[in-house]
């Protein structure tokens, strides 16, 4: 368990979410997304989290998301925490939640629930139920029709379980709220889109973890962005957002489920083959875009060079 003096606590820092990679028939690349977590963990990401939204949890069998949990830990070996994500209808998300467990993983993000535009007690009776289910580290994450006010998040904290609050709503009014009035007792985690994007507005408000897509592809631009931010290099900052991070989310804003296709172009694009085809109902990222995703990749690879190595032993796009 990720434990703070003694203390449980959500993960710090930049969070890592691989993608589940599929082989030329459609099943899960086992050992791509084995490459794929073990890059996350060699590049210094806080944090794996395991079949959430970049791993296409929507789509996955039981199966694959055995393996995938399976893989992660056994990448892992205790060197940074393992989440793993559950959701969806009740049944299945406390099934996930107890195989999580009987997996080791670390903790767990909970997901929407399925379809249902629900009451707050309704919200509350499916967090509790799956939070109290097992003795794991719970986060929820905030967003679509999982949106909670502070009374029914307020109810939820007699769980000790229940470490973080991922945020992927965006409604600063309820973000200051939130955490203003409850503070340190939870750890709270930007899952905006493009999470680099709206960061800066984040931290102000005390929250001191973020979901980096572009750390699947080029993770030495989100340490870059995220050390820039807290040391204050607003000049850098500006660097990074007009030449990068800008860029990118103009593509991932084109289309409907670019939020997860994005990534597995990007990877394939530096030379990590993923492959490009995800399961419906998102669709793969058209040509025209991943050529624009190619020479901002570039530019990121040339103006900001990784520390340590040469433009020329970069899996660079020409």
């Amino acid at each position: 368990m990720t434990t703070i003096t003694g203390a449980r606590t959500a993960p710090a820092g930049i969070l890592g979410f691989p993608v589940a990679p599929m082989d030329r028939n459609g099943q899960l690349d086992v050992q791509a997304f084995e490459r794929n977590v073990g890059f996350l963990i060699d590049e210094g990401l806080s944090a794996i989290f395991v079949a959430c939204g970049s791993g296409e949890f929507h789509a996955l069998s039981h199966q694959d998301y055995r393996l995938m949990v399976e893989t992660a830990m056994s990448v892992a070996q205790d060197k940074v925490p393992v989440y793993t994500g559950v959701g969806g209808n009740i049944t299945h998300a406390l099934e996930l939640a107890k195989l999580s467990e009987v997996l080791g993983a670390d903790g767990y993000l909970i997901l929407p629930p399925y379809l249902i535009e629900a009451e707050q007690e309704g919200l509350y009776r499916y967090l509790n139920a799956i939070v109290s289910s097992t003795d794991l580290n719970a986060i929820v994450y905030q967003r679509d029709n999982c949106v909670l006010t502070l009374n029914t998040l307020q109810r939820l904290l007699v769980h000790p379980q229940l470490v973080g609050l991922k945020d992927g709503l965006g409604n600063m009014d309820l973000n200051i709220e939130l955490t203003q009035t409850i503070g340190s007792r939870l750890r709270w985690l930007n899952g905006m889109p493009m999470a680099e994007v709206t960061m800066p507005a984040y931290v102000q408000l005390g929250f001191s973890a973020y979901s980096s897509a572009i750390s699947n592809y080029i993770p030495h631009i989100s340490r870059l962005f995220y050390d820039a931010l807290l040391g204050g290099d607003q000049a850098l900052l500006s660097e990074l957002y007009r030449h990068v991070i800008l860029p990118i989310n103009a593509i991932r804003r084109q289309r409907k489920g670019y939020a997860v296709a994005l990534i597995k172009a990007g990877m394939q694009i530096v030379g990590q083959p993923v492959g490009t085809d995800v399961r419906p109902p998102i669709v793969p990222v058209e040509e025209e875009h991943y050529r624009k995703l190619e020479q901002i990749i570039k530019v990121a690879f040339d103006r900001f060079p990784k520390p340590g190595v040469s433009t020329k032993e970069e899996n660079v796009p020409s």
